[in-house]
């Protein structure tokens, strides 16, 4: 298997996801692509990520999602030296709902 992940294959599974209309669309697909590991792995990134965003410290982020120092440190590197996709993503979606320290009060 190539090491690129541009291709015809990601494509097509990426055509799929932005077919989706809403979010029971996703959980309905997703279930189906993903184990349910993988999926909370996913979100767990993300989650992490958004922490990261939000100056948390490593040691917060590990209590609230139970990630590891690894990960977490992962997340770091891909949100300093990736393709900035998650601060482009962040850029378009409200902060995380119930990360009370981003609620005005």
């Amino acid at each position: 298997m190539s090491k690129t992940i541009r291709t015809p294959a990601v494509d097509y599974l990426f055509d799929a996801i932005l077919s989706l209309k809403d979010r029971e669309e996703c959980y309905t697909f997703f279930e189906d692509v993903c184990t349910i590991n993988e999926l909370l792995s996913l979100s767990q990134r993300f989650e992490v990520a958004a922490m990261l965003r939000s100056h948390k410290t490593y040691l917060e982020i590990a209590e609230k999602t139970g990630a590891s120092t690894a990960t977490i440190s992962r997340v770091n590197r891909s949100l300093n030296y990736g393709n900035d996709g998650y601060d482009m993503v962040f850029e378009r979606i409200p902060a995380i709902p119930y990360d009370t320290s981003s609620e005005e009060k």
